[in-house]
């Protein structure tokens, strides 16, 4: 069985095929109007979402299938104290193909041990959000015209936004990739991606403290807002909110040929000056969000029976007794869950749902 809960989830093969489906999407769009008649999609949002929900419901009404399920999990019998296990035990009877996005990290991933048909990660807390990296590589795609030899610069929160952690995971397999890290020191890329990504993969980065020095050297820019709902302290969200803004006078020093990328929403770090600039792509990459969530949904399903497309498997080591994850969001600190490890580069022990170390 085929599930997307991580970018790396996808061979770069898989990630490929994706992308030119999409593309034969966007060109084709009757040829795949009856692509999914009679496939039917859960959507289990535990937490809000516009942009992806509703991306995810065109996209299979768009290829003839039908959507349940629910945006509010108070409305569902998770409120009764449902664990996700359970939840998706029930749900795969009445779908073929479930797309979930959870507070709680590493809960696809505990579902996807018990699901019968393919798990798509909508987003799980600060973790990962793959189908937004599909998102903004079939952006950066139709914008430039390349994946390779590109100088992309991530501004925000580097911390807490998991569109930048995915991003970042899945550029690092493509050449020449260079990354600009632009973000106040609370909200730096955690250590954990510098090590496992950027070091040992070979990823070229640099950090620095302005918008003004990066811009006149990137190819991308991808812009996040300070993201409230990740702090535990609100003193310290209003500390940084206002770190970074992208204004007119900012655009003036980039390159003619560049785009601007953005997950959306945005608060204040983009004026709306910037929205006629023909480089500022984030409206352009909400309609690409939809295709390639069209081609995703196609292919999971075509590859749910295929042997040829399996999850790439991991080694896992043996947590002693004595240990767990220091990470309060994870699954397994808020729901009775197995404690699954591997051994990061680093040599420390990390949590296979969210990457977090043990204690």
């Amino acid at each position: 069985m085929k599930h997307l809960i991580d970018p790396t989830d996808l061979s770069v093969e898989e990630t490929m095929s994706i992308i030119n489906l999409a593309l034969d999407i966007i060109d084709n769009r009757g040829k795949y109007a009856e692509k999914c008649k009679g496939k039917k999609l859960a959507t289990l949002f535990y937490e809000p979402s516009t942009r992806t929900r509703l991306s995810f419901t065109a996209a299979m009404m768009e290829l003839g299938g039908n959507v349940l399920g629910f945006a509010d999990a108070a409305s569902s019998s998770v409120s009764k104290g449902e664990t996700v296990r359970d939840t998706v035990r029930v749900v795969e009877n009445f779908a073929d193909i479930i797309a979930m996005r959870h507070h709680i990290e590493g809960a696809q991933l505990a579902a996807t041990e018990v699901s019968r048909v393919p798990i798509i990660n909508a987003g799980d807390g600060s973790h990962a959000h793959p189908t937004q990296t599909l998102t903004d590589l079939l952006t950066i795609t139709r914008e430039l015209g390349k994946l390779d030899n590109l100088t992309i610069g991530f501004c925000g929160d580097l911390r807490f936004g998991r569109t930048v952690h995915s991003l970042i995971k899945a550029l690092s397999r493509h050449k020449n990739i260079r990354i600009v890290l632009i973000a106040p020191p609370q909200l730096r890329l955690p250590d954990y991606i510098k090590q496992d990504v950027c070091d040992r993969l070979g990823l070229e980065y640099k950090e620095v403290d302005s918008l003004e020095e990066a811009m006149p050297e990137l190819d991308v820019l991808y812009m996040t807002r300070v993201q409230k709902e990740r702090f535990l302290d609100e003193d310290e969200y209003e500390a940084v909110k206002d770190s970074f803004v992208l204004d007119n006078a900012k655009m003036a020093l980039a390159k003619e040929k560049m785009a601007v990328l953005h997950p959306l929403p945005r608060v204040n770090e983009i004026l709306e000056e910037v929205d006629s600039d023909p480089r500022a792509a984030y409206f352009r990459q909400v309609e690409n969000g939809k295709f390639v969530r069209m081609a995703l949904i196609s292919s999971l399903l075509d590859w749910s029976a295929d042997a040829a497309h399996t999850m790439p498997e991991m080694e896992e080591v043996e947590v002693p007794g004595h240990l767990r994850c220091e990470n309060k969001k994870c699954i397994t600190r808020n729901e009775n869950s197995p404690r699954r490890a591997y051994r990061a580069s680093d040599g420390s022990l990390r949590c296979r749902y969210c990457d977090h170390k043990f204690k």
